[in-house]
């Protein structure tokens, strides 16, 4: 992962986390669906965690939670 995007994946996790929450499913649930680990999924949503994650496992996630992809990916600037 690239330092200079390092904002931007913070943003991307707590988009994840947001609508995995909207959508009443727990980290474990989520990670089932996408043949992920929890872990994983943790360390995607941490804050403090700069964790990339693929193309491919961003459009599961999307298909998991039936949210289009391009929601995840509208960064706000600071």
């Amino acid at each position: 992962m690239k330092l200079d995007y390092e904002f931007e994946y913070m943003q991307l996790g707590l988009k994840i986390a947001y609508y995995r929450k909207y959508r009443g499913l727990t980290q474990e649930q989520l990670a089932e669906k996408i043949d992920k680990t929890p872990a994983f999924i943790g360390h995607v949503e941490a804050p403090n965690i700069q964790k990339a994650i693929s193309l491919d496992t961003l459009f599961d996630i999307s298909k998991a939670l039936d949210i289009p992809v391009h929601k995840f990916l509208i960064f706000e600037d600071l």
